[in-house]
């Protein structure tokens, strides 16, 4: 499984993404993000779904933008080169994956600013190959495993966010992801975006390095959840206690 979120805020662009590959019996530690940046093109993009499709998706989308970068003058054009890739390697595969119960399901993250965007842009790409734009009222997108960080998202996580805010928030949910699901971990690789300054930062994370947080944000969440009110949960108590003094 794979933890995959891209945030848009007013003043930039979160990606975030776990390492863990598992293939079978074996885990392994490998890159979900690729960066490509010159110039005034500058992008990011984040893939889940079977690791050899993905790879070939990616090494062909590769190619393309050694060749025809040039043509791409706004991100949306990069986003449909790659989902062609995507159905390239689906009409490729998808026979031979099937017969071994394989699904070519490469979904995509991508997000950045070209030349002629008069804005940052994000998008989340299906594995048909068709894509959405993120909208200000939902401004992420999370791919592979999203069940468990969704509700921190939906509460915290707004288009008005700081990119600080949006960086936490985004490994708040991981952290959940984590706790949760066991393909999902440590190396975290985090890549941020400024609008309109077309250059992008990278961090790799490990989990020494956030240990702290995580410490403090589990305490926390006991000492909230034991302080919620519960003179509601009473009322149902006092009804089952009645029940239980009652003799049959």
């Amino acid at each position: 499984m794979t933890f995959c979120i891209s945030i848009k805020t007013k003043d930039g662009l979160v990606g975030i993404a776990d390492t863990r590959i598992t293939t079978g019996s074996e885990r392994i530690t490998a890159r979900k993000i690729t960066l490509y940046q010159h110039e005034k093109h500058s992008m990011f993009l984040m893939t889940s779904g079977l690791r050899a499709a993905r790879d070939k998706a990616l090494t062909y989308f590769a190619e393309i933008v050694e060749s025809e970068d040039h043509t791409f003058d706004r991100l949306y054009k990069a986003v449909n080169a790659f989902g062609n890739q995507i159905r390239r390697v689906s009409e490729e595969d998808s026979k031979w994956l099937e017969n071994s119960g394989l699904d070519v399901n490469i979904n995509a993250l991508v997000g950045g600013q070209f030349e002629n965007d008069d804005e940052h842009k994000l998008y989340m790409i299906y594995p048909q190959g068709n894509w959405v734009e993120v909208s200000r009222g939902s401004p992420y997108f999370v791919i592979g495993e999203g069940r468990y960080g969704k509700p921190l998202l939906d509460r915290v996580l707004t288009y008005e966010s700081s990119m600080s805010d949006a960086v936490k928030s985004g490994y708040l949910a991981f952290d959940a992801t984590r706790a949760s699901a066991s393909d999902v971990d440590f190396p975290l690789d985090v890549v941020l975006y400024r609008r309109d300054t077309y250059r992008m930062v990278e961090h790799r994370y490990e989990a020494s390095d956030l240990r702290e947080l995580t410490k403090w944000w589990q305490k926390h969440i006991l000492e909230a959840f034991r302080e919620a009110p519960d003179d509601w949960v009473r009322v149902v108590l006092e009804q089952l206690d009645k029940h239980e003094a009652t003799p049959i």
